[in-house]
């Protein structure tokens, strides 16, 4: 099988990621190649937010860690993502959740997002973490007239069934409220999240895991995972671990061959970024948009936007099939297109960064954390474009579950990761559900 389902570029580790958040976090944090053999309680694979707390609390436990990041740390999603520190990390709606698994279980669900939110703006206070935090909540704003009843609907949910209060704007206070686009047809302001600079959030929390004993290798891809009794052998190019206990928090990134008790079961899709130079007082003014809300409209292939402390805009965007370079360029015009079309003041802003990354599916929409082989490898994985927090979170329960420690998950992330049938189709799925998806965009279904 192969080891990834896109082009192997976007699997370069060596080749830097052309971001804004790269060349304004500040100095990247040491974590050299692993070299010869180390012997450890915990390895991790994956440096990533969910990683990286996976160490701290393996570190609380009592127990020696080693993260092992095919890359430099903060170079996979989490330091590339959007800084949506949000409610999420599911794509099946709380209407499929409650009926597939009940009122009680969704509650819970709920509530360990919520939780997952406050855990960051803790670790962000705990740790001294300057990630440019922003205001509260996140507006989602109506494409079509159509999606309008769908937000109402929406918070009528949220009051119900989990004693939310989202508040329903009209078309006619998106301008007052600074939240205007082009498309807008109302808003529904959610309370919980809040943006942050992704790239900062996960320097800091490789300092602080660093500063707790973990043991950070990056640039050290597991090229073998084998067993030697009741141990774990990782072996990078240039060393090898031996772990009793191994942790996988590889996200949008795991490759296909890194255990087999993992391929098949992932969907790795594009999302897309551009940011744009410092928009003016002006033209933030004429378009009706200045707020530091994060914000993302209904769309199924949804764009996802912010305006950042400096004043550019960050414009994201899912969709698009093939990670090739050549296709950078087509995809790149596509968002300066969609951000003319939604912000007309902002059409003539030159686009200063463009990046892409890998966010990861699973065939029931849900997030996993699951067990491989037996009771000392585990994994979370599964985000749905929306790890930030619950990366955080789930990776703290990763490193106690891990560590041995009694972890409580609702049922919705703790069934079986199931393979997608027919795995080898799965690029087929995506181009097919992404042509559905364009078609009921355009009619806001």
């Amino acid at each position: 099988m192969a080891a990834s389902l896109h082009h192997p570029s976007i699997h370069d580790y060596r080749q830097s990621v052309p971001s804004w958040w790269a060349a304004s976090a500040g100095s990247p944090v040491s974590a050299p190649r692993l070299e010869g053999e180390a012997r450890v309680d915990v390895a991790i694979i994956g440096g990533g937010v969910t990683g990286l707390n996976a160490g701290l609390a393996i570190r609380d436990a009592g127990l020696s860690a080693l993260v092992l990041d095919a890359a430099p740390i903060g170079w996979g999603a989490s330091g590339r993502n959007g800084g949506f520190c949000c409610l999420g990390s599911s794509k099946l709606s709380w209407p499929a959740i409650i009926a597939r698994f009940g009122l009680a279980e969704a509650q819970g669900f709920f509530r360990l997002q919520v939780a997952a939110i406050a855990h960051v703006r803790q670790r962000l206070t705990d740790f001294a973490i300057d990630a440019d935090a922003g205001p509260d909540g996140e507006a989602i704003i109506a494409h079509h007239p159509r999606a309008v009843a769908d937000l109402a609907a929406e918070a009528e949910l949220y009051a119900r069934a989990f004693d939310t209060k989202c508040q329903l704007l009209p078309q006619s206070e998106m301008k007052p409220r600074g939240l205007f686009t082009a498309e807008a047809r109302g808003a529904l302001l959610v309370p919980h999240g809040f943006p942050l600079h992704p790239l900062k959030y996960v320097q800091g929390l490789a300092r602080a895991a660093a500063a707790a004993g973990v043991a950070l290798h990056g640039e050290s891809p597991v090229v073998s995972w084998t067993r030697e009794g009741r141990r774990h052998r990782l072996t990078t190019p240039t060393g090898s671990v031996l772990a009793d206990r191994v942790a996988v928090a590889t996200a949008g990134f795991t490759r296909e061959d890194l255990h087999p008790g993992l391929a098949g079961r992932l969907l790795p899709v594009l999302s897309n970024i551009i940011v744009t130079r410092p928009l003016s007082a002006g033209e933030r003014a004429e378009q009706h948009f200045d707020t530091l809300t994060m914000c993302a409209d209904t769309r199924h292939l949804l764009h996802y936007f912010r305006l950042l402390p400096d004043g550019r805009m960050m414009f994201g965007a899912r969709g698009g099939i093939s990670a090739a370079p050549a296709a950078e360029d087509a995809m790149k015009a596509r968002l300066e297109r969609d951000l003319g079309r939604m912000f007309p003041a902002f059409a003539g802003a030159k686009t200063q960064y463009f990046w892409r990354g890998l966010t990861d599916l699973t065939f029931d929409l849900l997030p996993h954390f699951g067990t491989l082989d037996d009771d000392s490898a585990h994994f979370l994985l599964g985000f749905h474009g929306n790890g930030v927090a619950m990366g955080s979170l789930g990776g703290t329960l990763l490193g106690r579950r891990v560590a041995g420690l009694a972890v409580d998950l609702p049922v919705a992330m703790s069934r079986p990761l199931r393979r997608f049938p027919l795995p080898f189709l799965r690029q087929t799925y995506i181009r097919a559900a992404y042509a559905g998806f364009n078609l009921r965009d355009a009619v806001g279904r």
